[in-house]
């Protein structure tokens, strides 16, 4: 036998030792009954708050199928009965699928190209401002959160949108208003500060530019930042209906939000004037339609969350004081 081969068997058997060693160990160690009442209490309070927060979208889901009459007579019901049940408030949502679908490519193509501008001007701004060989850093940073206090107003916003950008039925017009945000601008400054400067340094001797150094070092580093960045980003542009209600008057460039909206305002404005008119209408299902718009609009940016909780739960600790 060669003395390689003998090597090798010794190793394997030390590692084999450790691994057995590890094992006794892990199956002598017990938790104590203090630290078992803490789990049990822990995972009751956590799955308590959790049903909280699931209780309130069950019913607007169990709402949406449930006739407009039982909504009046009972209210919002845990678990309905299979004679109350109707689609009567999806069909009248659903009444366009043509404009639905419209107004979801729409939406989804701004929430897209929005997003992914929102995130990149944001991270670059903050890694700038979170480079200590700055010299202007804070007055810059003093600049950019004095705008979150003083704004020049909504009349004179408007018209320098209108008149000057052009952002009437312009798709331009619902990207460019959210798309920087001097909160996620500060959430970025503050992850990227925590990135040690020496990895710039060293790329730089190396001959690496500053966009080098961002696009191939920086960014790789900042995934649980991206992740954050780019739900909040989503969520603004998803829910966005009022920069759509000022610049957009062509019906093809409705977003999903605001074409939801003027369907309620439709339905709401026919049940006044035959209440007022005496003019028999069939009756419009409100209370359904509105919990079938939510489910219609916030369907798939809730199914999106799982993908990014894993980055989002990080995200949230940037800039906490570690022990």
């Amino acid at each position: 036998m060669s003395a390689e081969t003998i090597s090798l068997t010794e190793g394997t058997i030390i590692e084999e030792q450790k691994l057995s060693d590890k094992t006794v160990i892990r199956k002598k160690k017990k938790i104590s009954s203090d630290q078992l009442s803490v789990n049990i209490v822990g995972a009751l309070a956590v799955g308590i708050f959790a049903l909280i927060c699931v209780i309130p979208f069950y019913l607007i889901i169990v709402a949406s199928f449930t006739s407009e009459t039982s909504l009046i007579r009972d209210g919002y019901p845990i678990l309905p009965r299979l004679s109350e049940l109707s689609l009567q408030s999806y069909a009248l949502c659903l009444k366009n699928p043509t404009a639905i679908l419209k107004a979801y490519g729409m939406t989804i193509s701004v929430t897209v190209i929005g997003t992914f501008l929102s995130v990149m001007l944001a991270t670059m701004t903050g890694y700038v401002l979170s480079r200590k060989d700055f010299p202007w850093r804070n007055q810059f940073s003093f600049f950019f959160f004095f705008t979150t206090l003083f704004n020049g107003g909504l009349v004179p916003w408007y018209l320098m949108c209108t008149r000057y950008l052009n952002f009437k039925n312009s798709i331009v017009g619902l990207i460019l208003p959210l798309m920087f945000s001097v909160w996620n601008m500060i959430i970025a400054k503050s992850f990227m500060t925590g990135i040690p400067a020496e990895i710039s340094e060293s790329a730089k001797i190396d001959g690496a530019n500053d966009i080098t150094i961002f696009a191939k070092l920086i960014l790789p580093l900042s995934k649980p930042l991206i992740a954050t960045l780019s739900l909040f980003a989503a969520l603004a542009y998803w829910n966005d209906w009022y920069n759509c209600m000022l610049f957009v008057t062509n019906e093809d460039m409705f977003t999903l939000q605001y074409y939801l909206q003027r369907i309620l305002g439709s339905a709401e404005a026919m049940r006044i004037v035959a209440e007022k008119s005496g003019i028999a209408l069939p009756s419009i299902p409100l209370e359904g339609m509105k919990m079938a718009m939510t489910i219609i609009a916030t369907g798939p940016i809730v199914l999106l969350y799982p993908f990014v909780q894993r980055y989002f739960v990080k995200g949230l600790t940037i800039g906490a004081v570690k022990g």
